[in-house]
């Protein structure tokens, strides 16, 4: 049976991934996997070599315990209308998420998030890995209109600009 991964951050951009991956779910009567990464402090050396057991299980359970809140908030309590199986995997997210959607037959769907130049270079993008190293299709969701205009009024909130209501409309 096909798959529909997927990725899942905790983040507001996530959602709309979530919610266009059900969609798809829905249509092609495929499984729904919420798939989310998670490296231990320190990176992958960090992780494997020198950080402490009971260290690496918090990890584990908090990444296990934000899936579960970025699947309430994008389904609610009662969850979608399809069958949601959420999935912490220690890796990359691009790795991990190629790495779960390896059939043909899969759907990989991932969030773009709207990166400013510096952002670019600071932070990898994980679409972009996942459209260049996937075997299977890759769905590229952008974020919602309503999340750039809470960026916006977010980041003149921190600089103390006043907010024009006319451009929140």
């Amino acid at each position: 049976m096909p798959k529909i991964v997927v990725g899942v951050s905790g983040s507001l951009s996530c959602l709309t991934a979530l919610h266009r991956a059900a969609a798809e779910a829905r249509l092609r009567r495929a499984e729904l996997w919420a798939v989310l990464a998670w490296e231990a402090p320190g990176g992958e050396l960090g992780g494997r070599y020198s950080a402490h057991v009971s260290a690496v299980a918090q990890c584990r359970a908090t990444a296990a315990e934000r899936l579960g809140e970025a699947l309430d908030a994008a389904f609610g309590p009662g969850r979608a209308e399809v069958e949601v199986k959420g999935v912490t995997v220690w890796g990359s997210p691009g790795a991990a998420l190629v790495g779960f959607a390896q059939d043909s037959d899969d759907l990989l769907v991932v969030g773009t998030g709207a990166r400013g130049s510096l952002r670019r270079l600071v932070h990898r993008s994980v679409a972009r890995y996942c459209q260049t190293h996937a075997l299977c299709p890759v769905l590229a969701v952008p974020p919602s209109p309503l999340l750039a205009t809470y960026d916006m009024a977010h980041r003149r909130n921190l600089w103390h600009m006043p907010l024009d209501p006319r451009e929140v409309v």
